[in-house]
């Protein structure tokens, strides 16, 4: 059994049916979520922030106060 492109129907019934699971109000935290994982998922493959962290965990913290000169 071969299944062809998702037209907009479709997606129109994917979507209700995750709406009704779900329901309208986890929508947003679900997205964001999806969007987290994902973007953390990058980042583990690619190894980046990983040095990213390191330099934010050895450089001293940034003080705002204003040092008097003697």
């Amino acid at each position: 059994m071969r299944l062809g492109p998702l037209g907009l129907p479709e997606l129109l019934i994917i979507l209700l049916i995750i709406i009704i699971i779900f329901g309208a109000r986890k929508l947003p935290d679900l997205g964001k979520s999806l969007g987290e994982g994902i973007k953390n998922f990058k980042s583990s493959i690619g190894g980046k922030d990983k040095d990213k962290d390191k330099n934010k965990e050895t450089a001293p913290p940034h003080s705002d106060k204003t040092h008097p000169s003697a």
